[in-house]
């Protein structure tokens, strides 16, 4: 076995521990909120948590962002995204029709730092090993059916988590009318409707693909919720004047609809699955996830 595989291994391991300690701390959170809001209004300690005071305030003084609650974020796989820029393989299922080709390819354009990678005959727990010893942050990989693109997934390295998203409505750039040129620079980001527990952690899983911008920048990537929905829109703008905005779709366009959460990456078929899309969910109008 080789040093790579090796620490990979250990890695994947000390991550595994890390969220099961995160899971046993949670049993204690409902207890230290008790406190948190008995210090915050000035009331007396529940009779339930005096014989736990002492243990119960040292864990709040304790607590930082990351850790807030008293349970670490599952959202720590993301604790370091901003500190630098993501490196983003984006790749397709095996033998790409043209269609997904084209469509890998502006996935590649819009993405800063993307690479775009032939699939060739890897494997996928190749291209993963692959992708890690490379250093990228996250796999990308696009899928099709009779040529059209249906599915996305986007796999954080190099422990996860792993989002599946179908897929539809897909408009390349080549046909859109009258579509503008499209810049290189970072693009702004804007997250719309992400406002449940599972909304946020989609959120922040399509926001590490992207870099913050470092200059002036007149180009905007979209991701709208709308019933479970998420509109994707590339746009430029321009201003003219003191208060008038022009809008310019660069393409592509798509709707993505999130159906499954895995905590781990997209080679590990026995990680544990965070959100699975039922069939009995689709008749259920008034339960939004997002």
């Amino acid at each position: 076995m080789s040093a790579s595989i090796r620490r990979a291994a250990r890695q994947r391991r000390e991550f595994l521990h890390k969220k099961e300690a995160s899971r046993m701390a949670e049993a204690g959170s409902h207890d230290r909120e008790l406190l948190k809001r008995s210090i915050e209004k000035g009331t007396k300690v529940a009779t339930e948590i005096r014989g736990k005071y002492d243990n119960l305030k040292r864990s709040l003084d304790a607590e930082d962002e990351k850790t807030e609650g008293g349970v670490q974020a599952i959202d720590d796989e993301y604790g370091e995204v901003g500190l630098a820029d993501p490196r983003v393989c984006v790749t397709t299922s095996r033998e790409p029709s043209s269609r997904l080709k084209q469509f890998s390819k502006e996935l590649a354009l819009i993405i800063p730092n993307a690479s775009k990678i032939n699939r060739g005959g890897y494997r996928i727990d190749e291209l993963v090993q692959s992708a890690k010893e490379s250093d990228f942050t996250d796999v990308v990989m696009v899928q099709e059916t009779r040529g059209e693109p249906d599915g996305l997934v986007i796999s954080h390295l190099p422990h996860g988590p792993t989002a599946f998203f179908s897929l539809t409505g897909t408009v390349l750039r080549h046909d859109i009318e009258g579509v503008g040129s499209m810049s290189e620079v970072y693009p702004h980001l804007i997250l719309e409707g992400f406002t449940t527990t599972l909304g946020k952690r989609v959120g922040n899983i399509l926001k590490a693909l992207l870099p913050v911008p470092k200059h002036d920048s007149k180009r905007v990537v979209t991701f709208r919720n709308d019933d479970d929905f998420i509109s994707f829109r590339h746009h430029m703008y321009s201003k003219s004047g003191i208060d008038k905005v022009t809008l310019s779709e660069v393409g592509p366009r798509f709707e993505m609809r999130l159906y499954k959460v895995r905590l781990g990456t997209i080679d590990m078929k026995d990680a544990e699955d965070e959100y699975v899309l039922r069939p009995y969910q689709n008749t259920s109008k008034k339960r939004k996830a997002l």
